[in-house]
């Protein structure tokens, strides 16, 4: 079972990609750009399927204040990219955000939820000031809520991945192969950050 299991993991990450350029916000519409900008990037969906599957082992409050701390801290980094406040290296940390969370997903570290919130908000910071500063002219505040619930959604899908596994295998074979679908992020990561 866990051969094929890694095999079939080995030729999805075949199918990995980098990342295509966003949509323009100003060419399609300020709440679909919004709504579509996390899902045309693999990096955001690497990192944010991770942030629900590492949600999903910590268990517990986790499950939904994880996801929410990357959200609502997202949003605090648009603002300020909005504002105009500057801050370095935001693609590097973006790309290391999809590696780091892939690996507390695969080793499943446990750490009070608090914890957990905050550890995925610094990264949330960095992934919210990207979208920000790629907004240009168009609504900020329609833009911000599309993408907010797009990356809501990803969360959603990585939560239900992980708690989906954990059904299917049960036990502790569920939580290794939440793990090991957490290590594929971690290497989606890797290769984006090789491949760019």
């Amino acid at each position: 079972m866990l051969k094929r299991l890694a095999a079939a993991l080995s030729l999805m990450s075949l199918s990995v990609a980098p990342a295509f350029a966003h949509l323009d916000p100003e060419e399609h519409g300020s709440l679909l750009a919004g709504v579509s900008h996390p899902l045309f990037g693999m990096d955001h969906i690497l990192a944010m399927v991770a942030v629900g599957l590492w949600a999903a082992l910590l268990g517990g409050r986790a499950l939904w204040l994880v996801p929410a701390a990357f959200v609502g801290t997202m949003a605090v980094g648009f603002a300020a990219a909005m504002a105009g406040a500057p801050l370095p290296f935001v693609e590097p940390v973006i790309l290391a955000s999809v590696v780091v969370i892939g690996l507390l997903a695969a080793i499943a570290l446990k750490v009070p939820t608090w914890a957990g919130m905050l550890m995925v908000g610094v990264f949330a910071f960095f992934h919210g000031h990207a979208h920000g500063g790629e907004l240009g002219s168009a609504g900020a505040l329609s833009f911000g809520i599309g993408f907010a619930l797009s990356t809501a959604l990803l969360h959603a899908t990585g939560v239900g991945l992980g708690l989906g596994i954990g059904r299917a295998f049960g036990g502790d074979t569920g939580r290794l192969v939440t793990r090991i679908a957490g290590g594929a992020t971690a290497l989606g990561g890797l290769w984006l950050a090789l491949g760019a």
